[in-house]
């Protein structure tokens, strides 16, 4: 099967694009990274995609501009580099209903919580200010409700008595870079979908808090 070509949408400092470009690399995913788009000129990710030969571009807002004329010129980046799917790594802008439905099912983002739990943003500071054992990170296919798609895997961290934001924004980092390739190397491999508003995993319907493994 032909790999899938992948752009990564990205605001700052790029840490699941090198998770995604890094197990690339060592061959433990396959697929084409065709584009990284930033929506800030300083993002580090776009020294990151320079590094690898990935092409960069990057479309920031002009002033006054409504989000979906913004939408429309990021569109047109993804038609030209004929981008398969999409994958949100980090992109901290919120998309018009019209650019996600026209991208359903084949755009991707990672959210640091455990969703439902603590969609939007500061979600490290509101699982400590809840006292939570458990805290976490989700992969799920972008619909236009915020953070509200089918979840495709999620991964747990434990929550300690003694972290602050960084120390547990730190142990999520961790399992980002794990469970975020591995989805994207589902969708290269044509294994996973997005199918009556739910996330499908080699011809099975994932649970509401998706994928688990029960070997």
């Amino acid at each position: 099967m032909k790999p899938a070509r992948i752009a990564v949408l990205i605001s700052g400092h790029g840490s699941n694009l090198q998770a995604i470009i890094d197990a690339n690399t060592i061959g433990n995913i396959d697929v084409e990274l065709v584009a990284v788009i930033a929506n800030k000129a300083n993002a580090y990710g776009l020294q990151r995609a320079a590094k690898h030969h990935i092409p960069a571009h990057t479309v920031e807002a002009k002033p006054g501009e409504t989000r979906e004329c913004y939408d429309a010129r990021l569109q047109a980046v993804l038609d030209d580099c004929q981008a398969d799917f999409i994958v949100l790594a980090g992109f901290m802008r919120i998309l018009s209903d019209a650019f996600v439905e026209r991208n359903l099912g084949k755009m991707v983002n990672i959210h640091p919580s455990l969703l439902p739990l603590y969609p939007g943003l500061n979600t490290h500071q509101k699982a400590i200010d809840n006292s939570d054992s458990i805290h976490g990170a989700s992969v799920h296919f972008v619909t236009p409700k915020l953070d509200s798609g089918p979840i495709i895997l999620q991964a747990q961290v434990p929550v300690f008595a003694e972290d602050d934001i960084e120390s547990l924004a730190a142990r999520v980092h961790t399992q980002e870079h794990t469970i975020y390739p591995l989805v994207v190397h589902w969708l290269s491999q044509g294994r996973l979908h997005y199918q009556g508003g739910h996330a499908v995993l080699d011809g099975q319907v994932l649970a509401s808090q998706g994928y688990a493994n029960d070997d």
